[in-house]
């Protein structure tokens, strides 16, 4: 791939996110980086590129798969933030696929990564091309904070892991209407991932599993805990059966921590009451108008937000706590995780995988020195 045009493309990157991507592109790409911003609307795209300095631009639809595959064919990396992807992300997928070409995105959601790896994971395996979903908010911080965390733990040990997820932060339009589109077809997700778990291929010789956990009082943190059924559970556990540093028994679940009991049973009725009503046309579509697309956080709210997932582990007679923190999760932090991911893929040396894989087996320690050089934490606590 060294004698493609581009090092990366941003693809969508005059969305909400895509312009915090590029600006993050920017001002931080190492000299030399050849780049191009990309999407359908050309004069949206030169003015951005106006805007952030040196680019190069391309005019692609996701819905014209000839277009799709010269984007694919141009460069090393790619990455995207075109959502929700369920609706638009498998064109570029397939081509990113077939054209040997690393893939990154932000997806939170569960059916579109496994609808993917049923129909693509065979080709990038055979090209050599990384398919990396979740690098941003979902999953980075859970993914390689557990990678991080077995690190400090004796190896070929059982391990009993819990990240606790405590953050301030507001949603975009986007966010929140991928949250519905992922409540609005949860008996599909469902069905692809039993699909997916039949095709995979399985180690019997480990033991490798999600704790679905239950809410109430943890004593461990001593807080209030929720378990939360986004993708970042499925990730961690996925890196797991991947990477045999995890230990012969491996075990891990993901939890909201709050200090107020009457504040987490209110989250939890209002997700199911949101779930609920997002199964229904009409008041998905109602619910929709509350935060349209395209819109998001100030820069004012950006810059109070913050995340800390803090972990909790046992192995081998040792127990170790660590955490990882950061500022605005959504999206200060999420550019910065799938602008840095992107150019590990590019720039780093890095072990060799191919296929669909996870920011822990693809990237590891590379891409954590990375995100801590630019403001991340990962550290132990105790």
């Amino acid at each position: 791939m060294a004698e493609r045009e581009f090092d990366v493309v941003l693809f969508g990157a005059t969305g909400f996110t895509g312009t915090l991507v590029a600006e993050y592109l920017a001002e931080h790409r190492p000299a030399g980086t050849r780049w191009a911003v990309a999407g359908r609307d050309g004069a949206r795209l030169r003015a951005l590129r106006d805007s952030v300095g040196e680019a190069e631009v391309i005019e692609a639809d996701v819905s014209d798969d000839a277009a799709m595959r010269r984007l694919a064919e141009s460069a090393r990396v790619v990455i995207t933030t075109v959502g929700p992807y369920i609706r638009y992300g498998e064109p570029l997928v397939a081509a990113c696929a077939a054209a040997g070409t690393d893939y990154v995105d932000l997806t939170g959601e569960p059916e579109f990564v496994d609808r993917m790896y049923l129909a693509h994971h065979a080709t990038a395996e055979r090209t050599g091309a990384r398919i990396v979903h979740a690098c941003g908010f979902d999953a980075i911080p859970a993914d390689l904070g557990a990678h991080y965390t077995v690190q400090q733990l004796p190896e070929g040990v059982p391990i009993r892991m819990r990240g606790y997820l405590t953050a301030s932060g507001r949603p975009s339009g986007g966010t929140f209407d991928t949250v519905l589109t992922n409540f609005a077809r949860s008996g599909q997700a469902a069905q692809a991932h039993r699909e997916r778990r039949r095709q995979e291929p399985s180690d019997r010789s480990r033991r490798v599993r999600g704790e679905p956990g239950r809410p109430g009082y943890d004593k461990a943190i001593g807080r209030w805990v929720l378990p939360l059924p986004t993708i970042d559970p499925q990730i961690v556990v996925r890196s797991a059966r991947a990477l045999p540093r995890y230990g012969p028994d491996f075990s891990y679940g993901h939890f909201a921590a709050l200090r107020n009991p009457l504040v987490a049973g209110g989250i939890a009725v209002g997700a199911a009451g949101a779930m609920v009503l997002a199964k229904v046309g009409p008041t998905r579509r109602a619910l929709r108008r509350l935060l349209p697309a395209g819109s998001g956080p100030s820069p004012e709210r950006r810059a109070r937000s913050w995340f800390r997932v803090r972990f909790v582990a046992e192995g081998g007679g040792q127990r170790v706590v660590t955490e990882v923190t950061g500022g605005d999760p959504g999206y200060g932090q999420t550019s910065k995780m799938l602008a840095e991911s992107a150019l590990c893929l590019a720039h780093d040396p890095l072990p060799e995988t191919a296929g669909q894989v996870t920011t822990a087996v693809a990237m590891g320690d590379a891409l954590r020195a990375r995100l801590s050089n630019a403001g991340m934490t990962f550290r132990v606590v105790e």
